[in-house]
C-alpha cells in the first residue's frame, strides 16, 4: 500500500516539489491543499496580468486535468489550520480530518502590512480601496478597482511595489509610488543605482516620493489619501501595499513546530526534529537564511524530493548563491551578491550614465566577483553570473567586465556553459538538464521547453534554451512538427485538415474535434481557429456552436479592457449620411456611451457599451456591422477620390464601396485591412495595406497586396496593374479566397505574401498558370451568397441570456474549483 503523502500550499514551491518527486517515481497517495481556489499559477507572473500583458490563463502553470492525470487529490480553497504531529493527521477549516505518513509544508509567504493607521476596517478586514497584491484575486481586485479610479499610491519601492505602480498607469491613473527608504530597491541597488532607476521610473510618469514613512491612510468610508510620519499628505483615491513579504508560519507555529523567522530546517529539508515532516520554499528557514527567489526553491525542492522518495538519501541543500535577472517596471535589471564594497579592499568597478538609464557595478574580492549590479544594459549577465557562481578567471583590466572590449563575450556561449549553469530562473532548469532531455531524443525546441519547462516562466531565456538544444543536438534540431499544424489542438497542417474535414463532413467545431484531436479532446486555443475555417469551407451550411465562438463573436462587440464593448457600425468607404450621423448620436445618448470616437478606418465607434445594451444598441442603429473585432474583412478605406478632389484620377470612393459590400464580414485566417485611393497621392494609405488599390493615369489601377502599417510596417507588393474596376473586383476575389484557403491561422498577409512569393501569386492570380482562378472565383461566390448580418437579419442574438449583466472582471476569468479527486 502506497504511502499517504498530504502537502500543505499548492503554490510554486509546493507544486514544484510534487513534480520531482513524480519525476524520480515516488509511489505516494498524494493529497494537497491550497488557501485559493484554483490550480497552481506562477506568481511571478501576476504583474503582467495586472498590466494586461498576459491573460490569466497564460499564467497557470498546471492544469486541473495535470492532478487528475497524476492521481493527485486536489484540495483546493481548503486553509489547513493545525497538524497533530502525534496523531499525524492535518485539520481543515471545512472540518475534514486527513491522515499522512509523510507531510510537506509549502506555505509560502504573506504579504507584509506596515503598522499604518487606517489600513483595516473592522468589518471588511481591508479599507475600502485599500489593496495587497500578492494573490491572483489581489489583482483582480486591484483592477475592478481602478476602473473606476483616478489616483493610487503604492507603498513599497522594491520589486512588487515598482509592478503595481506600472500596472496601474495601464488604467489611466496618476500614480504616486511612496518608498520608506533613501532609494528604490535598496536590496537589490546601491544608492546611485536606485537612484537612476528613480529616473527611469519617473519617465514612465509615476511620481516617486523617497524618505516617505506612511503614518495614515485617510477616509472615512474609502481611501482619500496617506499621510506622511513629517506632517506631509497625498490624496488618492487607492493605496496598494507591496512593502515586502513574510515567511507564513502560521499553521506551523499553531502545531507547535519550532520557529525562528521561518520553519526551521536541516540539509534534508526535515522540519527540525520531526523526520516525517518537510517544509520548502518561502515559509523555512535554512542555516539561518530565508529566500523569496524561486531559484533557491528548486533547488530545495530537488533535494526534498531526492530524500523522501530515496531516490538519494544523501542529498544535502547547502544554501544558494541568489542572483537574479529581471525586467521591473520595463527596465532591465540583473543583481548578485552584495550591492556595496564591505572591506577597504574591495574593489568597486562602477559606470553611471544617468541619462540613458544604464548603471553597472561589480565588487571583487581576492579576485572573485562576490558582487554586481546591472541596471538598464545586462548584456554583460551572462559572463558575470558564471563568474560569480564558478570564480571564473577574471580580466586584469577590470572594465572588460562591463564591456566588451575584447575580452570575455557579453554572453557565454552554450559549449562554454557548465552543466550546472541556470539556465530558466523561472523554473530552475539547468543548462545540463536541457543537455539530458536532448540526449533523451527530444529534438525539438518546444519539447525541450514543454518537458523541462523552460522558458515558461517570464520568457527571457527562450532565445538561450534554442542556443543550448542546438548546440546539444549537433545542429541537428528538428522542427517542432506542431509548429506545421493550424491550431495547437488538432495535429494535422491546414491543407490536410481541410481534406480531412471534407472527407468525413465535419461540419462544426466539436464534430473536428471528435474526429481528428488525440484522444477526441477539446482545446480552446483551437477553437476560434477551428470556427473560421469552417466557416470559410462550409459558408452557410456550417454548423454554429455557441461555446466554439470567442467573447467578441458571441456579442458581435469588441470587449474592453472594463469588460464593457465597442460598437462599430458599418460606414461602407468611409460614407456616411446625416441620418446615420443622427442613428449614431441618438444612440449615444440614449445609452450614455462614454466615448464616440473617429477610427482610422473611416468610421465611428462607440466604446464603453455594456452587454446587456447590445441587442437594443444594434437594433436601434439599425446599420450592419463593421467587424472591427473579428478575424475577418474590416474596413475599405477610401479617399475623396476623382469627383471632389482635383488630383483624383480615379472614383476611388464608389470602388470602395463596391469592394466592402461585395466582401463585407468574410471569415479569415487574419484581419483584413482594404483600401482604395484616387491618386498615387496615397491619402487613403492603400501601399501599407492587406490588399489596397491605387488609381493611376490612364484609367489604370494597381493592386497591391501584404501591406503593414501596425506594429509591423511593409508596403505591400505590385500584384497587377489591370484597366478596370470590374478586374480590380475579380483579382481582389482571388486573392482573398487564396489567402483564406491557404494562410495558417492568425497569419497575417504581410508574412503570408513574402511566404508564397509575389511571383508566385502573379503566376497562380493573374495568369492562372495552374489553372484555379476559376475555382477560386466560384468558392468565393459562395461565400458571398452565404453571408448573413447577424444583427441585421434576426439570427442574433441566438440566446438571450448571453446578454444579462454581469460583473466585469477579466475578458477571461477562471472558474474556481473546490475539489478535484483522482
Amino acid at each position: 500500500m502506497a504511502q499517504r503523502l498530504v502537502v500543505i500550499g499548492n503554490g510554486m514551491a509546493g507544486a514544484r516539489t510534487v513534480e520531482e518527486i513524480l519525476e524520480r517515481g515516488g509511489h505516494f497517495d498524494i493529497t494537497m491543499f491550497g488557501d485559493e481556489p484554483y490550480g497552481n499559477y506562477n506568481r511571478i507572473l501576476l504583474s503582467n496580468v495586472l498590466s494586461g500583458a498576459e491573460e490569466e490563463s497564460g499564467i497557470f502553470l498546471n492544469s486541473l486535468s495535470w492532478y487528475e492525470e497524476n492521481g493527485i487529490n486536489l484540495r483546493a480553497g481548503i486553509r489547513i489550520t493545525r497538524i497533530d504531529r502525534f496523531a499525524k493527521v492535518v485539520y481543515g477549516d471545512d472540518g475534514s480530518v486527513t491522515p499522512y505518513d509523510k507531510l510537506i509544508i509549502a506555505t509560502g509567504s504573506t504579504p507584509f502590512i506596515p503598522p499604518i493607521e487606517g489600513t483595516y476596517n473592522a468589518k471588511r478586514g481591508f479599507h475600502q480601496g485599500v489593496f495587497s497584491f500578492r494573490t491572483l484575486d489581489d489583482t483582480r481586485a486591484m483592477i475592478r478597482y481602478a476602473r473606476d479610479h483616478e489616483t493610487a499610491a503604492v507603498i513599497g519601492g522594491g520589486l512588487l511595489g515598482l509592478e503595481a505602480a506600472r500596472g496601474l498607469l495601464n488604467y489611466g491613473l496618476k500614480v504616486t509610488l511612496v518608498h520608506a527608504m533613501g532609494h528604490l530597491m535598496n536590496s537589490q541597488l546601491d544608492e546611485q543605482g536606485g537612484a537612476i532607476l528613480k529616473g527611469s521610473v519617473e519617465k514612465l510618469g509615476i511620481t516617486v516620493e523617497l524618505n516617505a514613512m506612511t503614518t495614515h491612510i485617510t477616509g472615512k468610508d474609502s481611501v482619500t489619501g496617506i499621510k506622511f510620519k513629517d506632517g506631509r499628505t497625498i490624496p488618492c483615491d487607492m493605496v496598494v501595499i507591496a512593502a515586502g513579504i513574510r515567511p507564513n508560519t502560521e499553521v506551523a507555529a499553531a502545531s507547535g513546530l519550532p520557529i525562528e523567522r521561518a520553519i526551521l530546517v536541516d540539509d534534508q529539508m526535515r522540519v527540525q526534529d520531526e523526520p516525517d515532516i518537510y517544509a520548502v520554499g518561502e515559509c523555512v528557514q535554512h542555516r539561518g537564511q530565508t529566500y523569496g527567489l524561486v531559484a533557491p526553491l528548486w533547488e530545495q525542492a530537488k533535494v526534498l524530493a531526492d530524500h523522501v522518495t530515496g531516490a538519494n538519501p544523501r542529498a544535502a541543500y547547502h544554501g544558494s548563491r541568489t542572483a537574479t535577472k529581471l525586467k521591473v517596471a520595463g527596465v532591465d535589471v540583473a543583481a548578485m551578491g552584495i550591492t556595496t564594497p564591505e572591506r577597504d579592499t574591495d574593489e568597486f568597478v562602477v559606470f553611471a550614465e544617468p541619462r540613458k538609464g544604464v548603471y553597472k557595478s561589480v565588487i571583487i574580492r581576492d579576485d572573485r566577483i562576490i558582487g554586481a549590479t546591472l541596471l538598464g544594459d545586462v548584456s554583460k549577465v551572462g559572463f558575470l553570473t558564471q563568474a560569480f557562481d564558478k570564480g571564473l578567471p577574471l580580466p586584469e583590466e577590470r572594465v572588460r567586465l562591463l564591456f566588451d572590449l575584447g575580452g570575455p563575450p557579453a554572453e557565454v556561449s552554450a559549449a562554454e556553459m557548465p552543466d550546472d549553469n541556470q539556465v530558466c530562473n523561472c523554473n530552475g532548469v539547468s543548462k545540463g538538464q536541457l543537455v539530458a532531455c536532448v540526449s533523451a531524443g527530444t529534438k525539438t525546441v518546444t519539447g525541450v521547453m514543454d518537458k523541462t519547462r523552460a522558458g515558461k516562466g517570464c520568457g527571457s531565456c527562450k532565445s538561450l534554451v534554442a542556443q543550448i538544444v542546438e548546440w546539444a543536438a549537433g545542429g541537428e534540431v528538428e522542427e517542432d512538427p506542431s509548429a506545421n499544424w493550424y491550431v495547437p489542438g488538432v495535429p494535422y497542417a491546414k491543407p490536410e485538415l481541410m481534406e480531412a474535414i471534407r472527407a468525413q463532413n465535419l461540419r462544426s467545431v466539436s464534430s473536428v474535434f471528435a474526429a481528428l484531436s488525440p484522444g477526441g479532446k477539446e482545446d480552446a486555443k483551437s477553437k476560434m481557429g477551428l470556427v473560421s475555417l469552417l466557416r470559410m469551407m462550409w459558408g452557410d451550411e456550417y454548423e454554429d456552436e455557441n461555446d466554439a465562438r470567442f467573447i467578441n463573436d458571441r456579442v458581435h462587440a469588441n470587449i474592453q479592457r472594463d469588460g464593457t464593448f465597442s460598437v462599430v457600425p458599418q460606414m461602407k468607404g468611409g460614407v456616411t449620411s446625416p441620418e446615420q450621423l443622427k442613428k449614431i448620436a441618438e444612440v449615444a445618448e440614449k445609452y450614455d456611451v462614454p466615448m464616440v470616437k473617429l477610427t482610422g478606418g473611416q468610421r465611428i465607434d462607440l466604446l464603453g457599451i455594456r452587454k446587456e445594451d447590445l441587442p437594443k444598441v444594434w437594433a436601434d442603429l439599425g446599420m450592419p456591422s463593421g467587424y472591427a473585432y473579428g478575424k475577418s474583412f474590416r474596413t475599405v478605406k477610401t479617399c475623396v477620390g476623382s469627383d471632389f478632389c482635383r488630383f483624383g484620377v480615379g472614383d476611388s470612393t464608389a470602388l470602395g464601396i463596391a469592394i466592402e459590400s461585395r466582401f463585407q464580414g468574410l471569415e479569415s485566417p487574419g484581419k483584413m485591412k482594404l483600401a482604395v485611393t484616387g491618386c498615387p497621392r496615397n491619402c487613403a494609405e492603400a501601399y501599407v495595406k492587406d490588399l489596397g488599390v491605387v488609381a493611376i493615369d490612364g484609367g489604370k489601377w494597381e493592386i497591391y497586396v501584404g501591406g503593414a502599417a501596425g506594429a509591423h510596417i511593409r508596403k505591400g507588393d505590385l500584384l497587377a496593374t489591370v484597366d478596370s474596376p470590374d478586374l480590380v473586383m475579380q483579382l481582389t476575389g482571388r486573392f482573398l479566397q487564396y489567402y483564406r484557403e491557404n494562410a495558417n491561422w492568425l497569419e497575417r498577409t504581410y508574412s503570408f505574401v513574402p511566404r508564397i512569393g509575389i511571383e508566385k501569386l502573379r503566376e497562380l492570380l493573374v495568369e492562372d498558370s495552374e489553372g484555379i482562378c476559376a475555382g477560386l472565383e466560384e468558392r468565393m461566390q459562395e461565400a458571398v451568397d452565404a453571408y448573413r448580418d447577424p444583427w441585421q437579419e434576426g439570427l442574433e442574438p441566438r440566446s438571450p441570456g448571453q446578454f444579462k449583466p454581469s460583473l466585469p472582471l477579466l475578458p477571461l476569468p477562471m472558474v474556481p474549483v473546490r475539489e478535484v479527486h483522482a
